[in-house]
């Protein structure tokens, strides 16, 4: 199986969102935020391992907090993702923290600010 094949990018969207549910409703472990998202998994060819780019909506310390917890309870995690989908293997998960979306907001932010200083320069120089 290639790595960008049709059948690879289905099993990354099916790992993707049982993880998501697992991750979600099934840990209880307050280190993990509630506030947590999959953004996206990358299965391997050979289904031996997998990497899971997860985001957190939150401080510094909640991203830390639940990349800890995560990798605590990667062996449940990997123990409800066997038992949910049919593979041959099951993969090794290795959680990656995303920082995509948080940067995201971070850039909407100061475009805001520029627009907001660019109105209130237009309005001191008399400008429409």
């Amino acid at each position: 199986m290639r790595k960008n094949s049709i059948k690879n990018s289905r099993l990354n969207g099916e790992v993707q969102k049982v993880l998501s549910e697992i991750i979600t409703q099934e840990i209880k472990d307050p280190r993990i935020s509630p506030w947590t998202s999959v953004v996206s998994v990358e299965v391997a060819p050979d289904l031996k391992t997998c990497k899971a780019y997860i985001s957190v909506l939150g401080s510094e310390e909640d991203s830390k907090a639940t990349a800890e917890g995560l990798r605590s309870a990667a062996s449940f995690i990997r123990r409800e993702l066997a038992h949910t989908l049919n593979l041959r293997n099951t993969p090794e998960i290795t959680f990656v923290m995303d920082q995509s979306i948080a940067y995201g907001v971070d850039m909407i932010h100061k475009i805001d600010e520029v627009i907001a200083e660019d109105e209130r320069n237009a309005e001191g120089r008399g400008e429409t």
